[in-house]
């Protein structure tokens, strides 16, 4: 296996820039992993292929404005910082612009109009990795937010005009550097169709982090090291899919994020609470434990979330409908269509 083998071309007009009002009106492309078919539908018609006594679990982790703009001391530089996952009181770890010139030891001053007024952060750069990741000691993180963006992937350059676009419904535990994009599909209405046929709606938690954001570098995914996410999965959603899975009934994830989460949690063979960080990388050849059905969105090429897809239904049946869908003129990545594997 080989990490060329998930690679593919995309033309740039297809990757969205702005998201499809209604959000339930975007496409959907289904998989049948049995028929080996494909379908094309709207993505308000998944409610044909749930059942009653289905779960679908979905990730609330929310986004936080982790964009943030600063300046380093001394200096008239300009420094961007990307927030990644807070590692202690006032300690992160992040991605910054440009950083050939934050090196360890580095000071960074965050001033301007905070949404409770004016004030000023001070940073210092206490670690510079070999992978670009810088962690930042901050003076006070607690005001942090105020003084952040929701941070849009960089293949999207058309500013959002309403920044709760690029947050799900239901969103609720704040911790994420990007959204859970399977998620943004989902419609009160259609939450409510789903709940009226009988299907199970059940929340865990994964913020997601820096991988969304790089592809694989190396040749051989096996030596690519995932970076770390923290999740929690609480012991009365574990009963609800224990139990689906008992009554013959399907576990459908909602979002690869969601797929890692219950996927390590039942790591030992049965699925049990979890809390902690999961680092679980899940390549073509992957046994799945709890996961009988997917909706997600369209990957990256070479990226570790395409990989898990097609762990999931087959690299080459994935890479096939992926020709498909951009034969038809599907919308990618973040704000694009989505797909349903069963």
């Amino acid at each position: 296996m080989r990490t060329s083998e998930f690679d593919y071309d995309l033309p740039p007009e297809l990757i969205a820039q702005t998201p499809l009002e209604p959000r339930d009106k975007s496409r959907l492309i289904i998989l049948n992993k049995v028929t080996n078919a494909i379908e094309h539908r709207r993505f308000c018609e998944i409610i044909d292929y749930v059942q009653c006594g289905d779960t679908m679990v979905f990730n609330n982790s929310r986004v936080i404005p982790a964009r943030i703009i600063g300046q380093k001391y001394n200096s008239q530089t300009k420094v961007e910082i990307l927030l990644l996952r807070r590692l202690d009181t006032n300690v992160w770890e992040t991605l910054v612009r440009p950083g050939r010139k934050l090196t360890t030891g580095a000071r960074i001053t965050i001033s301007g109009l905070h949404r409770s007024g004016s004030g000023v952060i001070e940073a210092k750069v206490l670690e510079h990795r070999e992978d670009g990741i810088r962690t930042i000691r901050f003076s006070n993180d607690a005001l942090i937010e105020g003084f952040g963006q929701i941070p849009l992937p960089p293949y999207i350059h058309t500013p959002l005009a309403d920044p709760e676009r690029y947050q799900t419904i239901y969103a609720q535990i704040k911790g994420s550097a990007a959204a859970p994009t399977a998620g943004l599909h989902f419609t009160p209405e259609l939450l409510n169709k789903l709940r009226e046929k009988g299907v199970y709606l059940a929340f865990v938690t994964l913020h997601i982090g820096l991988d969304t954001f790089r592809p694989v570098r190396v040749e051989d995914p096996n030596g690519h090291v995932i970076h770390k996410e923290f999740g929690e999965l609480k012991p009365e959603v574990v009963t609800l899919l224990n139990q689906t899975k008992k009554q013959g009934k399907r576990v459908i994830a909602v979002g690869t994020s969601t797929v890692r989460l219950i996927e390590a949690a039942a790591q030992t063979g049965t699925l049990k609470p979890f809390g902690g960080w999961v680092d679980l990388f899940i390549l073509p050849g992957y046994r799945f434990h709890v996961t009988d059905a997917m909706v997600t969105n369209f990957h990256l090429p070479r990226s570790t979330l395409l990989m898990l897809v097609a762990a999931f239904a087959g690299k080459d049946f994935v890479l096939r409908a992926y020709e498909q869908a951009k034969g038809l003129n599907y919308r990618f990545y973040s704000f694009g269509d989505a797909m349903l594997i069963l």
